[in-house]
């Protein structure tokens, strides 16, 4: 895919909490980020200002753009940092302003420090992460100092230096945030038993931990040791918090698949599949799959796009999460979950609206990159639904318009491949009916028209339309008779809202045919009736108000057909010559026919100027 095509797709983009990834040329995921709004982010790395010249490089890396919609911009920061994890993209290092994500480091020493760094040296320290920002990375070192009485201090505690006895206890001890190795009231044996542990958390095994935090509180409280118990207590519920913060499900949801499944009526099928480890997505995957066996049930397509795709990214997981049983067995060991309610059913649902943006996305991108596909797409529907010979790639519409059959006149809007060329359009001046007679104006106007077409061998429509109803449509088709030509003529029937609401066609007895409301053929008739009924009024509207305008200066002797036209190609309207100066006046038609017209208009005027002035 080109830059071009993919700024084509962007109005297509959901505006939605999610992360996205983009894909390099070789396929690969060169970029992951987050998004509040995934249209709005997205769109600004395609502007034609970027600043930044190492964005401006990203961008011409990218080849395709993969995203997923959650339920909140939390979500979408712990999806991010999973992903990043997962995959590592490049351009995530190299895009944040010549900074490395921020990690936390236990490092080797005795007494180990915990501490947020960016350029961790590659010493034998531990290391975790990388984090999406500094404020995820100070949260997770925050729980563990909420949870274990961990130094703080940068002072050298190795045994020798402790034994000199230079060290004195500071005001982290006297609070209770640390139990002072510096001076030895706690051994290197106790404080590397919580190192492990923290080492357990920050991997993410949250589960573990919480389980050995309850058994050790319910053990000190058999023994009836209260003080110790609670502060297991205080532990859980950091952890629980935490986990409540910082995961997209709960960490027991540990090794799970999950699969969504959405169907078309072209026969498309479409299955989303989430991969979660310790309550964290880390993998996501939508398949658009079609059925190569006839006869073949959704069921028995649902269970082959789960083995397909189970393959595609070896998973090994124990249970699967699906939204109904489609009897997949290839695997005795797997526990099928139908969930009904609860975070299973929440992950359910999360699965559910990417695959069902998916498919919305699909048609949106076809069309942007494609637009004329809908577009074949109606005629072709309206084609059968008139069970017409060919599809009415060229239409033609015919509408009149007057008041009491005073100034009338009739249009012709013209629309090919399904939108309208205003080229073709025609405007007609009734010549040869009197009075409001739409059916014989109707009659006149469509002979004119397809008179002419005939002796220029032009290309005659596919389809005629009418505004209106059995009248109009009858009085077409007569003018049609009498010319020795074929067309096809419906009529356009409207409801007591003055909207399209059936077509009216049958070649021998006319019959209303419905036309869904909000269905793309509706909107297709409805522009073509909003289109001609514009046109027709609008022309009409031209010819009374020349009509209107021009009738006053009909009466004014002195001035004639040349003058008329001079005055209004200037002044535009009579309101323009009537408002006009005697000197802008003078300038246009010359000084005796200014006194002629400027008198006209302001007789008050011209009494003054009557009347000597001693």
């Amino acid at each position: 895919m080109t830059i071009d095509e993919i700024r084509k797709i962007l109005p297509t983009l959901p505006e939605a909490p999610g992360c996205y990834k983009y894909i390099g040329q070789t396929g690969e995921i060169i970029y992951v980020g987050k998004a509040k709004n995934l249209r709005r982010r997205v769109s600004s790395y395609f502007q034609r200002d970027i600043q930044s010249s190492k964005t401006r490089l990203l961008v011409r890396q990218i080849r395709g753009i993969e995203y997923i919609v959650v339920g909140s911009e939390a979500e979408a920061l712990i999806l991010e940092n999973a992903l990043i994890k997962e995959h590592k993209p490049r351009y995530n290092i190299l895009l944040k302003d010549d900074k490395t994500y921020p990690e936390v480091v236990i490092h080797r020493e005795h007494f180990p420090r915990i501490r947020v760094e960016r350029r961790p040296a590659r010493d034998g320290s531990q290391h975790f992460g990388p984090y999406p920002n500094a404020g995820m990375a100070h949260a997770a070192v925050a729980m563990v100092r909420d949870l274990y009485p961990i130094r703080t201090c940068d002072l050298d505690l190795s045994p020798h230096k402790i034994a000199q006895g230079k060290y004195k206890v500071c005001l982290e001890y006297h609070i209770g945030k640390c139990k002072a190795p510096c001076v030895g009231y706690q051994t290197e044996e106790d404080y590397d038993h919580n190192i492990r542990e923290i080492t357990s958390l920050l991997r993410g095994n949250l589960r573990d931990v919480i389980e050995l935090y309850k058994e050790e509180m319910l053990r000190l409280s058999g023994e009836l040791r209260f003080e110790e118990a609670q502060i297991y207590k205080e532990r859980l519920q950091y952890l629980e918090n935490y986990q409540v913060k910082h995961t997209v499900a709960p960490h027991h949801i540990h090794n799970v698949d999950v699969f969504s499944f959405e169907e078309d009526a072209d026969g498309s099928t479409y299955v989303n599949f989430m991969h979660l480890t310790q309550g964290m997505v880390t993998q996501v995957y939508t398949l658009e799959y079609r059925s190569l066996i006839e006869g073949e049930t959704r069921e028995e397509l649902f269970a082959s796009a789960i083995t397909e795709l189970r393959q595609r990214f070896a998973s090994r997981a124990r249970e699967l999460i699906l939204p109904f049983d489609p009897g997949w067995r290839d695997d005795v060991n797997v526990t099928i979950t139908i969930p009904q309610r609860g975070d299973k059913k929440k992950l359910l649902e999360l699965s559910e609206r990417n695959v069902r943006q998916y498919k919305v996305d699909k048609y949106k991108r076809a069309e942007r990159l494609n637009p004329d596909q809908k577009l074949m797409q109606v005629v072709g529907d309206l084609k059968q639904r008139l069970s017409l010979e060919r599809v009415p790639m060229h239409i033609e519409c015919f509408d009149n318009s007057n008041i009491q059959g005073s100034d009338p006149v009739a249009a012709c809007v013209v629309f090919k491949r399904g939108r309208p060329s205003k080229k073709d359009y025609r405007k007609f001046n009734i010549r040869s009916v009197e009075g409001p007679d739409d059916y014989a104006s109707m009659k006149e106007v469509v002979t004119r028209r397809y008179r002419r077409m005939v002796e220029a061998q032009e290309a005659l429509p596919d389809l005629i339309l009418a505004d209106g109803g059995k009248g109009q449509v009858g009085a077409i088709r007569d003018a049609l008779s009498s010319l020795g030509v074929e067309i096809p003529v419906a009529g356009l029937v409207k409801d007591d809202r003055h909207r399209t609401a059936a077509l009216l066609y049958g070649e021998d007895a006319l019959r209303e045919i419905p036309v869904r409301h909000h269905s793309p053929t509706f909107h297709l008739l409805e522009q073509i009736q909003a289109e001609v009924h514009r046109f027709a009024i609008t022309f009409h509207r031209d010819k009374r108000s020349k009509s209107q305008l021009s009738s006053r200066l009909d009466y004014i002797k002195g001035v004639g057909a040349k003058t008329k036209d001079t005055l209004l190609s200037t002044f535009h309207s009579v309101q323009g010559i009537s408002s006009a100066t005697l000197v802008d006046l003078t300038r246009v038609i010359g000084p005796s026919k200014a006194r002629i017209v400027y008198n006209a208009f302001h007789p008050d005027a011209s009494e003054e100027s009557s009347v000597s002035v001693e």
